[in-house]
């Protein structure tokens, strides 16, 4: 197998994909109105997701006519989800074991997420995942969201890795489009949060899981398209 088809990286969206969280943007969609008199509605959840945190404030001030502003919306948002970050949210099933496994055949891991540092370093540091990945990157970084390759292409540029050797872990339509425009192979991953994307995801992704469980001890390449992973010993570009 040439080298150009061997898989060097995997690189991992955080929330709904590595970690159970997306239940605390309900959260915080539903206490941040409640709390302000405002129906939640399921267009406005979805109308916000992937949004960077300031694009989704300036919308949540046009849409309901609020007097905050952009900066003190976000500090809201962040310190609510924060606590559910820090005492609440866990790690997918099986997820460590996964990574092990990946680094023991010698994988660089990365990290590519729409998130805030204020909100992952806690959970990764509570979920014990810190010491697993080589790159933490941001679409903060690159100035544009998942459904476009720049946030996939910046992490590969930070792992040392080229595209076409990356394979990417998602949960969402956005960012399987965005890792496929990289040239990368695509992983999608069961959520609830995103289950009404389920055939989406299967005819957009390379291969389509509902857990670690299903990936760990097995060789996953081999009932897809994907190639095998590279040995550790395989030289970097």
């Amino acid at each position: 197998m040439s080298d150009s088809q061997t898989v060097k990286a995997a690189i991992f969206d955080v929330d709904g994909t590595m970690v159970d969280s997306m239940y605390v943007w309900e959260k915080v969609d539903c206490d941040f109105l409640t709390q302000r008199g405002i129906p939640v509605t399921s267009e406005y959840s979805e109308t916000m997701r992937g949004m960077f945190f300031e694009q989704a404030a300036q919308y949540t001030i046009d849409h309901y006519g609020l007097n905050e502003s952009v900066e003190q919306i976000v500090s809201i948002w962040l310190d609510m989800a924060r606590h559910e970050y820090e005492n609440n949210v866990k790690a997918k099933p099986q997820l460590r074991e996964y990574l092990d496994e990946l680094k023991s055949k010698g994988i660089r891991l990365g990290i590519a997420t729409s998130s805030d540092p204020y909100l992952l370093e806690p959970v990764l540091s509570s979920n014990h995942l810190n010491s697993y990945f080589d790159k933490i990157c941001y679409t903060s970084q690159v100035g544009r969201g998942k459904s476009f390759p720049d946030i996939y292409l910046y992490t590969a540029r930070q792992l040392g890795v080229h595209p076409q050797n990356c394979v990417v872990f998602e949960d969402i339509p956005e960012g399987i489009s965005g890792a496929n425009k990289a040239g990368m192979k695509t992983v999608a991953v069961y959520d609830k949060a995103s289950q009404q994307h389920e055939q989406t995801l299967k005819q957009q992704a390379h291969k389509y899981i509902f857990g670690f469980s299903e990936v760990l001890g097995e060789d996953l390449w081999k009932e897809t398209d994907l190639p095998i992973f590279s040995s550790a010993s395989s030289s970097q570009p």
